[in-house]
């Protein structure tokens, strides 16, 4: 698979710009089409309209003056919730079905941003089937890709992710892919996948580490910082609850604490 058509997330949070200019860099490597969606919704205890006009000339104005030297000159779509009919969350699901790859920002603890609901990363993971490149709301990422920690245990999830990833672990100069407590039977799962990478001229190494004062989630945090990798790949699995599916506890963890941009696959 190529990365030739992307779709991100804007909002009210100041790092929406810069999600768009890694947006921008990420469509310009791939040669990629790029979407930029706005969602304009209504929290039921604000009168219709109060402040969404002021908040959708910012976006627009931030959005020009962002692309204005660009090389990819991509499109804005501004979608109304109350003229859609859905959630917000459904409308980025909708628009992600028909793209390669989307792009969200972690939601950031006590933002004033309305516009975006809490969950809406988690929903997007569950929902779009569709890869899900999430950027942290602190730091500064104008690229990504190039130093890749790959969090493997064989199974659907971390398999749908490492096949998402492709076309980013093509372009990267080092390739770390990581198994944490491995079974017995596992130990060689990291050389099976390095040598199914390599058919895909991906040269990368793997490394076997065990967790035991501390979290999965945790691990895959560190090692990624201790590392220098600039990107982490992982599977988010997913298990029913009261009727729902919601993200296991390693992809809720990270998604709330990570350090780095994060592609979840489901």
């Amino acid at each position: 698979m190529a990365l030739k058509n992307i779709l991100v997330h804007l909002d009210n949070s100041h790092h929406s710009p810069a999600r768009l200019r890694l947006a921008l860099n990420l469509a310009q490597s791939h040669q990629a089409r790029l979407t930029a969606l706005y969602i304009i919704s209504h929290p039921y205890y604000e009168p219709l309209h109060v402040g969404a006009e002021a908040d959708t000339a910012r976006i627009q104005a931030d959005f020009n003056g962002i692309i204005a030297a660009a090389a990819v000159k991509p499109e804005l779509l501004t979608v109304d919730t109350n003229v859609a009919g859905v959630s917000a969350t459904d409308v980025v699901n909708l628009h992600a079905h028909y793209c390669d790859l989307v792009i969200v920002g972690q939601t950031e603890p006590g933002s004033s941003d309305r516009n975006t609901p809490a969950d809406l990363p988690e929903r997007v993971v569950l929902g779009a089937g569709r890869p899900v490149l999430v950027i942290p709301y602190t730091g500064s990422y104008t690229t990504l890709g190039n130093r890749v920690l790959v969090a493997w245990k064989t199974g659907r999830e971390a398999t749908r992710a490492i096949n998402d990833a492709l076309p980013l672990l093509a372009k990267a100069a080092e390739v770390n892919v990581l198994l944490v407590n491995p079974a017995e039977a596992e130990k060689q799962d990291g050389e099976h996948i390095c040598a199914h990478l390599a058919c895909h001229g991906i040269q990368a190494r793997a490394e076997q580490t065990s967790a035991v004062d501390i979290s999965l989630a945790d691990m895959l945090l560190n090692r990624a910082s201790t590392e220098g990798s600039d990107l982490l790949v992982m599977g988010a699995y997913a298990h029913g609850h009261f009727g729902a599916y919601v993200l296991g506890d390693v992809a809720r963890h990270v998604l709330r604490h990570m350090t780095l941009p994060v592609l979840m696959s489901h």
